[in-house]
């Protein structure tokens, strides 16, 4: 059989490991998609559906280590870090802590931008030729500042990200926000407008990306547990799985936030936190915002889907938390109400939590699993992993094949973890 028609074992079936096995399938390969529980149903379901090239800025920006300390003893901050001594947990910080400088930051901010914009022409692709059904939206993304300071405060970082990075805004003055969308509340400070973001609804995007998968001849097998790993002469000869062992001739790691630990079954060390996310989808309001928008100062995310409407918002670091808090649901709908007219509804369609796959340096593991010849790695995409699924599907597809990676991607191998 020729090299490119060899069979691809996807461990993990996101939006990731959606969009590796169509540009895997694209090269004429054999794949199959495996998930511990359903496919696109953890973080690729209740996210707020941004694909934005504007958001270029680390978490490790210099201001982040502050907002970390300061959360320690405030379970309701919007970003919450619970006390632990656990070693492991303890040196991502520490890791994390040492890249919030301007200096990393400009430097990871360049390699963002780079798949961001790739990722983004991908999407056009699909979209537009392909006619990839997702409620794709050209609306732009709106950040909305209620006061003064905060407007000022955002204008600064505007210019520095339009002289830095190329990313620029239009800005709306609080007068004029009326007009732009009225479900807005009058008084607001004003909001700037990045127009080359855009919105879709990313369950329905797996859902219709899946079932064009599976007509052209993709498999995927829900409810299935990776457990280990079985190795020879530095190559993985098959994966041992809740179904049983499964036999490919290439394997792909695309578990999300669960990826640290199966790492280990891969030869390589994956420090990945799960960062922790809420989402609320209701109906609409009779008065819905016209744009998705960000409220920068509550720090919480709003989308109108055709169908729905949705507030999402958080980050906390508490481990694999399953629970729902009501106390959490409730801040996201307050958050909303100082610039929303009509800022949530009784009819609660769904409340929801994910867990985002948070590396220390806020780059994902993109490339070769370090001593494996027939293992790859696609993970920790920390809050950008819909924003940056088609680039990684691709450069995955490109390693594979034994190409040239279409985008530069050393700064995402897997293997600088191990050099820290």
């Amino acid at each position: 059989m020729p090299e490119s028609r060899k069979h691809v074992l996807i461990l993990g079936g996101g939006v990731i490991g959606v969009a590796c096995a169509h540009y895997l399938l694209e090269e004429g390969l054999e794949v199959t998609v495996v998930d511990q529980k359903t496919i696109a149903g953890a973080c690729s379901h209740g996210n707020c559906g941004y694909v934005c090239p504007s958001h270029v800025l680390p978490l490790t920006e210099p201001a982040a280590l502050k907002v970390a300390l300061q959360s320690l003893f405030r379970p309701s901050s919007p970003f919450y870090v619970k006390p632990t001594l656990d070693p492991e947990t303890l040196k991502w910080f520490w890791q994390f802590a040492k890249r919030c400088r301007h200096r990393v930051m400009m430097r990871s901010g360049k390699h963002l931008k780079a798949i961001l914009d790739a990722s983004m022409l991908e999407y056009r692709k699909l979209v537009d030729r392909d006619g990839l059904s997702c409620q794709w939206r050209d609306s732009g993304l709106l950040y909305v500042l209620k006061s003064q300071a905060a407007m000022k405060g955002f204008a600064a970082t505007d210019r520095w990200l339009s002289q830095e990075f190329g990313v620029s805004a239009k800005r709306i003055e609080g007068s004029e926000l009326a007009d732009l969308d009225p479900a807005l509340r009058s008084g607001l400070a004003g909001a700037f407008l990045y127009q080359s973001d855009t919105m879709l609804r990313p369950d329905r995007l797996c859902q219709a990306w899946r079932q064009r998968l599976e007509q052209r001849g993709v498999r995927f097998v829900e409810h299935c547990e990776v457990i280990s790993t079985q190795q020879e002469q530095g190559g993985i000869t098959a994966v041992i799985t809740s179904h049983g062992p499964m036999k490919a001739d290439t394997y792909l790691l695309a578990t999300g936030a669960r990826s640290g630990a199966l790492g280990k079954a891969f030869h390589c060390y994956l420090p990945i936190q799960p960062g922790k996310g809420y989402s609320v989808t209701m109906s609409r309001p009779a008065l819905c915002p016209t744009y998705p928008m960000l409220f920068p100062e509550h720090r919480v995310g709003v989308t109108p889907f055709e169908e729905g409407y949705r507030l999402g918002s958080m980050m906390e670091f508490v481990g694999f938390n399953e629970q729902i808090p009501q106390g959490r649901i409730r801040q996201l709908m307050e958050s909303a109400e100082p610039y929303l007219k009509q800022p949530h509804t009784p009819e609660v369609i769904e409340t929801w939590y994910g867990w985002r796959p948070m590396t220390w340096d806020s780059l994902p593991a993109i490339g070769p699993a370090p001593g494996l010849h027939n293992a790859y790695v696609a993970t920790g995409h920390n809050m950008l992993g819909l924003s940056m699924a088609p680039a990684t599907g691709r450069l995955i597809a490109d390693m594979v094949v034994g190409r040239r990676p279409f985008l530069e991607a050393v700064a995402f191998d897997p293997a600088r973890f191990e050099q820290a």
